[in-house]
């Protein structure tokens, strides 16, 4: 089978599965490396600020968000910017540098869709299938749900984070930090369905925990001890992921074994860029393919629920039109509305703008209360305007590499 039919077949399944009107023919195309370019697999290549770029909105920017008082902001720690697979600008608050490793929060969501994706491509999982959970009979409905619904949070379970009142009403409290911290996978398991499946989205944190479970099935099967299990599930995702593109991460595990999923990634700037440049490089990576193909068009395309428009499967999407549904989008790059994002509580930011070859990171903290202001939108907002669109135009993805 060819690359492109086999693009052709990833691309095709959302409108299989869903039975919606394809959106793939409005995904801007994701830019290949420049030949010129060295993957940043050891280190970054470094660049200057090229011609077009508007120096004094960027630098306003910057010392805006790094202003002791940034109103709306909070405290911003690690900055890292790509263009053209170079980074042409990074800065650091006091006490943070290039090599520190700071918190994803729900960023780990995003990569969690990348290790789905490379057990795909292993064979390991086929995401079309129900994914299951040993804590749900055969005929449970949860049961039958698909991989794939989990990642666009269409499940139709009932879990309450971003509406919840106070942190003793928050499930990403008691899952974390409550009833569920010694087993997290088990605590959402016990979740009820309250929407039909694949009909409503809801940000569901416990939807992605016990994806990382099945998937940790899937990769380790019958580890000996929670020990073992951590031990080969963290291995699997070095050899599979993170060295590969020399992503220097560290994933926090639980009592169980179990690889959080959801959150609790720990890494820098820099580091994080590299998983935003994988996915703008459309899964590939110095010549090899990571992911599948159309595995990167799956996570920026919206899902079909009539209630949302800003989710695609495990990344956050620019909407196609308005401000956003259930609630207002943090991306507001520009007219291209092509930026997809991965995103984490207190303002963690990978944002990925493929109209533009651009990455923006990211790390901080935002208050809660801040962040419901909007002004880190309109402050990402701002970074992203001041580079104008890729100069080389579109560049067809579909013969972007081989096995």
């Amino acid at each position: 089978m060819s690359a492109l039919s086999r693009r052709a077949i990833w691309t095709a399944i959302p409108v299989v599965v869903l039975g919606c009107v394809s959106a793939h023919a409005q995904l801007a195309p994701l830019p290949p490396q420049p030949a010129d370019v060295p993957w940043p697999t050891s280190e970054w290549p470094t660049g200057q600020l090229p011609e077009g770029v508007d120096r004094a909105a960027l630098d306003e920017a910057m010392a805006d968000a790094f202003a002791k008082q940034a109103p709306g902001l909070g405290e911003t720690r690690e900055v890292a910017i790509i263009l053209g697979g170079k980074l042409v600008h990074e800065q650091y608050g006091a006490g943070y540098k290039s090599d520190m490793k700071l918190v994803s929060w729900s960023m780990a969501k995003s990569i969690t869709q990348a290790l789905v994706g490379v057990a795909a491509k292993q064979g390991k999982v086929d995401v079309d299938t129900p994914m299951g959970n040993p804590h749900w009979p055969a005929t449970d409905k949860r049961a039958q749900i698909p991989w794939r619904t989990w990642l666009q949070m269409t499940d139709g379970m009932r879990y309450l984070e971003i509406e919840a009142k106070t942190i003793a009403d928050s499930d990403a409290s008691r899952k974390l930090f409550g009833p569920g911290r010694l087993d997290v996978a088990n605590y959402c398991a016990g979740l009820p369905l309250i929407h039909e499946p694949a009909t409503h989205w809801n940000y569901n944190s416990c939807g992605i925990v016990l994806t990382a479970d099945a998937l940790t099935r899937a990769v380790v099967p019958s580890p000996a001890s929670p020990e073992a299990r951590r031990a080969d599930m963290l291995k699997w995702m070095h050899e599979s992921l993170f060295d590969v593109i020399g992503m220097k991460a560290q994933p926090e595990f639980d009592a169980s074994g179990l690889y959080y999923g959801s959150a609790l990634i720990y890494a820098s700037a820099r580091d994080f860029a590299k998983f935003g440049l994988l996915y703008l490089r459309d899964g590939m990576w110095d010549g090899q393919r990571v992911l599948p193909e159309g595995w990167v068009d799956f996570a920026r395309t919206a899902g079909k629920s009539e209630n949302a428009d800003i989710y695609g499967a495990g990344w956050w999407v620019a909407p196609a039109d308005g401000d956003g549904k259930p609630y207002k989008s943090r991306i507001d790059t520009g007219p291209q509305r092509d930026a997809f994002s991965a995103e984490g509580f207190e303002g963690q930011f990978t944002l990925v703008v493929p109209s533009k070859d651009l990455i923006i990171v990211r790390l901080g903290f935002t208050p809660e209360k801040d962040l419901r202001t909007g002004a880190i939108r309109v402050w990402l907002g701002r970074v992203a305007r001041a580079f104008p669109v890729s100069a080389q135009g579109p560049v067809s993805v579909s013969t972007s590499g081989t096995e």
